[in-house]
């Protein structure tokens, strides 16, 4: 039995389409720890709650790592490329048109791959509390918020908010 050349180039062009495309999502980011630690108050006692007023917020900014490019896009950019240019001409024309399509899909692969895996920068915010009793505590949020310096602030069960 004779498999057409069309059937199997579209079939490969798609295995090829579903491997790129595997490379475009981004890493997923995870919290590892804050700073200063602040241990849970036990439930037994009740909800502790603490008066104060913002002392400070700063910005903190990370980065992570990339791990750059393992080649694999390349693989399947240039796969997916020469398979796109086979469909195009016939004889040398065909001939050129594949090898201009794995070139250029394995260009575009490595980018793509590249980028996914390149370098990210975060930032959250530290805000800092002096509390009623004299003390200081300090807090790591994403954003904060409508927080101000100088706000008179509740931190109830280790959450503060605006009083």
């Amino acid at each position: 039995m004779k498999i057409p050349i069309r059937s199997l180039s579209v079939g490969a062009s798609l295995v090829a389409l579903a491997t790129l495309t595997a490379c475009v999502a981004p890493a997923p980011v995870y919290q590892t720890s804050r700073y200063p630690y602040q241990p849970v108050q036990p439930m037994a006692q009740g909800p502790y709650v603490e008066y104060g007023r913002v002392a400070n917020i700063e910005v903190l900014r990370s980065e992570t790592a990339g791990t750059g490019s393992s080649g694999v896009g390349a693989i399947a950019g240039g796969l997916l490329g020469g398979v796109a240019g086979n469909q195009i001409g016939k004889g040398n024309g065909r001939t050129a048109a594949t090898v201009a399509g794995v070139v250029g899909g394995a260009l575009l692969g490595n980018s793509i791959e590249s980028n996914r895996n390149g370098p990210r920068a975060y930032e959250s915010y530290r805000v800092s509390v002096q509390t009623d009793n004299g003390g200081y505590r300090a807090f790591d949020v994403p954003s904060p918020g409508d927080l101000r310096i100088g706000d008179r602030v509740r931190i109830d069960n280790g959450q503060i908010s605006r009083f």
